[in-house]
């Protein structure tokens, strides 16, 4: 196992969102560093990204969460290299033996049979159709697509099975797919979110390092809009004193951009997360860390985190009450909380392959 680099001096973690590495919590050594024992200087090295190569055995994966809009959803990565430091799929990266901390955004997994494997589900003549949400655990559109391609992949699959589909992401090559989506979408088969969590781009190179300006995102919103690809915007999480003030700005930049809906989500610190959050904002924000998590306990129950149904997206409170009032009447003004008509799951229908008999019907 390699050592703790949460107290090697080190490594550099230039943009990065996280500002330690601690042990993953289903490791059973785990190793404090302390040096070799020399009294010399170590070399700082800047913390690079690695990608390794994964086979799934399946494509889709099946949740039962009454708190999710959809029951399916694929991953083309494990990992995300945004650094994004509130991302509540950190601690997912503690089931492959590593940390949720700079291991997730540095040690990438890609999955490239994931288009093949995921088109042998939909032929199974057991599968029936339902959104299937891709980007909800980490984006799809982080850098390394650019390489791999993997998304691309995915989204031609579905297409050619007139397969409902929904993305999110906050990166900007998903406007390198606008092919696909915009053709996906003439047939009521797509559609976008684009997650802008502040208009400060300051703070945005803070918390998500290696995503996107804020601005920038908010073009992708355009680009796929004037496309016929509808989008929503969403203003997810919503930080506690950090960036809660900007709810009724986000909307207003976001339908300015031609958004056609808005949907938020609380901050959540779930196992490891709240650790490196409160490690980041103690980094940078020392003077309102007492208020931030003051705020987030509130809503939680005295807790950083509760995952009980029905309320770990939104929380619950005075507080909570007060943002959830916010958010939807600044969305109701902008005629951005009218819901989307359903995606379309009775155009499915498996292409016929090489080899494949007529039918005489």
């Amino acid at each position: 196992m390699s050592p703790d680099k949460s107290l090697n001096p080190s490594l550099r973690t230039r943009a990065r969102g996280a500002h330690s590495n601690a042990s993953g919590r289903f490791e059973k050594l785990q190793t404090a560093y302390d040096g070799d024992g020399w009294e010399i200087e170590e070399e700082i090295r800047l913390v690079r990204t690695d990608t390794e190569v994964e086979v799934p055995r399946r494509a889709i994966t099946y949740n039962r969460s009454p708190d999710l809009p959809f029951d399916r959803s694929v991953n083309p990565y494990r990992g995300c290299e945004h650094g994004c430091i509130y991302c509540f799929a950190r601690p997912s990266h503690a089931w492959l033996g590593m940390s949720a901390g700079l291991d997730f955004e540095t040690r990438l997994i890609a999955r490239p049979d994931a288009p093949k494997v995921l088109e042998q589900e939909l032929r199974q003549k057991s599968y029936q159709p339902r959104t299937i949400a891709i980007g909800t655990n980490t984006d799809p559109y982080q850098p390394i697509e650019k390489k791999h391609e993997i998304m691309r992949k995915c989204l031609q699959v579905l297409s050619n099975f007139n397969h409902p589909v929904a993305v999110v992401s906050k990166g900007t090559l998903i406007e390198r797919d606008i092919d696909i989506l915009s053709d996906m979408a003439a047939r009521g088969l797509v559609r976008v979110g684009i997650s802008v969590t502040t208009l400060d781009a300051g703070l945005s190179r803070k918390l998500e390092p290696r995503a996107p300006a804020p601005q920038r995102r908010l073009a992708v919103i355009r680009a796929l809009s004037n496309a016929g690809v509808p989008v929503r915007i969403m203003t997810s999480p919503i930080i506690p004193g950090l960036t809660d003030h900007e709810i009724e700005a986000l909307l207003q930049a976001g339908h300015d951009a031609g958004a056609v809906a808005a949907s938020w989500i609380m901050l959540r610190l779930p196992l490891e997360v709240a650790p490196l959050f409160q490690e980041w904002v103690q980094v940078h924000y020392p003077d309102r860390a007492g208020r931030i998590m003051g705020l987030v306990r509130d809503m939680h129950g005295g807790k950083n985190y509760a995952a009980d149904w029905g309320r770990r997206m939104r929380g619950s409170g005075r507080y909570a009450e007060m943002i959830a009032d916010r958010f939807q009447k600044a969305a109701q003004k902008l005629g951005l909380n009218a819901p989307l008509p359903p995606l379309r799951c009775d155009l499915f229908k498996r292409p016929l392959r090489p080899g494949d008999q007529l039918s005489l019907l």
